[in-house]
């Protein structure tokens, strides 16, 4: 499996027989030429997860890839076939399964609104997207996509949530909170499970995990 983190919550998995992008927001940037994908996976609407207008221009340049999108995108996107999807929901995709988990975003803030997220699973476990929550996959997960910040996060629960599910690698996302990694990084990676290698991946390039 490649994966590629094009900043925040966006990342393009790719395995021998799928490419599949996720969250592709306004915090994030380097995918809007991509070609070739198999599916688009949407967790929840917020703009940091879901930019529409460059979503909108990625799906035309790409007219056979699945959207796949939580209660409140999938929308906004119909008149490129998204499907509606909801925690508990499997897809088999030629040549990839997806799992969908979860289904409501996580507490931001007292009265602050609520939203719909869901979390992707992609082939069994091989890499777990959870959005912005922290539902916890009932299989071993290998690549972890680990948020470290955000209004609805803090560090230590980052830090909890990767020690409970301790995946072989954990990627961090959903960084762009931040306004100096080296902090989060150290901390997470001082309190990474054994086990587990830590992996920070450069912006925009394809890393073999």
């Amino acid at each position: 499996m490649k994966i590629t983190h094009y900043g925040h919550a966006c990342v393009l998995i790719e395995t021998a027989a799928a490419r599949i992008l996720i969250d592709p927001g306004t915090l994030s940037n380097g995918y809007e030429g991509l070609l070739d994908l198999t599916a688009l996976l949407i967790t929840h609407n917020h703009e940091d997860h879901f930019d529409l207008p460059k979503i909108t221009a990625l799906l035309e340049q790409n007219p056979a890839a699945v959207v796949l999108a939580d209660r409140e995108s999938a929308p906004s996107l119909e008149g490129f076939g998204a499907r509606t999807v909801d925690g508990g929901d499997h897809i088999d995709l030629d040549g990839v399964s997806i799992d969908v988990l979860g289904g409501t975003h996580a507490a931001i803030f007292e009265n602050f609104p609520g939203s719909a997220n869901v979390g992707y699973l992609i082939d069994g476990g091989a890499f777990f997207h959870p959005g912005d929550a922290l539902d916890i996959p009932d299989v071993p997960i290998d690549v972890l996509g680990l948020p470290i910040s955000g209004p609805w996060i803090k560090l230590g629960d980052a830090i909890g949530y990767l020690r409970q599910i301790s995946p072989r690698v954990a990627i961090p996302i959903h960084e762009a909170a931040w306004a100096d990694l080296g902090m989060p990084h150290f901390m997470v990676g001082n309190f990474t499970p054994e086990g587990t290698a830590f992996t920070p991946l450069p912006a925009g390039v394809a890393t073999e995990v």
